[in-house]
């Protein structure tokens, strides 16, 4: 495993910290200091050591953002994919998105630089739950929800349980824990349902009360670390 990805799943800090501290020389493995890159570490047998100034781990600025990302709006820094978060919101273009929405999808979406939060939002064995509104063209049965909740495969691997709830003729709720790649699309058309409209509206327990689309807030001290303990 490299060192990055080592320091990031323990919550040191996020894989691009990482590599700054590397090329800084703040970084040792059993006891030696590493400038590469690629080094690979057993983390079973090696011990590794984040050697970070007072002055700079002072003036980091973790930050994490909770912002309603509009529809139409990707969620990577790609000028080549038209429109993203970090042009609408050019004062937290330093940060980085915790999951994604895709450019078709709207609502909650987190944006941080502190590894802690990501790890406890998208890591392996995280345990926030997220929830989105779904509107489809054909009308929503409670037969093919019971399904859904149950798991259904997608690539050849199952979904893990979820939560669903019929709220209009054409709308359903769903809660999941896992956030595998246009899962919800993917899973409404083993439904045979066409999406016209998804939005995200509870991220933990955060459910954006009050925020508008393409507007976000700065989450207090209080609210990360119940994000990070969850």
């Amino acid at each position: 495993m490299r060192i990055q990805k080592y320091c990031s799943e323990k919550g040191l800090c996020s894989r691009r910290e990482a590599e700054d501290y590397i090329q800084r020389g703040y970084v040792k493995v059993n006891g030696k200091v590493v400038r590469e890159m690629g080094v690979q570490i057993d983390p079973e047998k090696d011990k590794i050591q984040l050697s970070i100034p007072r002055k700079i781990t002072a003036t980091q600025g973790k930050i994490t953002v909770l912002c309603y990302k509009p529809r139409g709006y990707t969620c990577t820094k790609s000028r080549d994919e038209g429109p993203s978060v970090f042009s609408l919101f050019p004062e937290w273009s330093h940060l980085n998105s915790v999951g994604r929405l895709d450019k078709d999808s709207e609502g909650l979406l987190l944006l941080s630089n502190d590894g802690r939060v990501t790890k406890a939002v998208t890591g392996e064995d995280h345990k926030i739950e997220k929830e989105y509104e779904v509107d489809v063209r054909e009308e929503v049965s409670q037969d093919k929800l019971n399904m859904l909740s149950k798991g259904v495969l997608i690539d050849g691997i199952q979904t893990l349980p979820a939560i669903t709830k019929m709220i209009g003729d054409h709308k359903f709720r769903i809660v999941l824990r896992e956030g595998r790649k246009h899962q919800i699309r993917r899973m409404a058309d083993v439904a045979q349902w066409t999406v016209t409209r998804l939005k995200r509206t509870k991220i933990g327990a955060f459910t954006g009360r009050g925020l508008e689309p393409g507007k976000g807030r700065v989450l207090s001290e209080k609210e990360v670390k119940e994000i990070i303990n969850s």
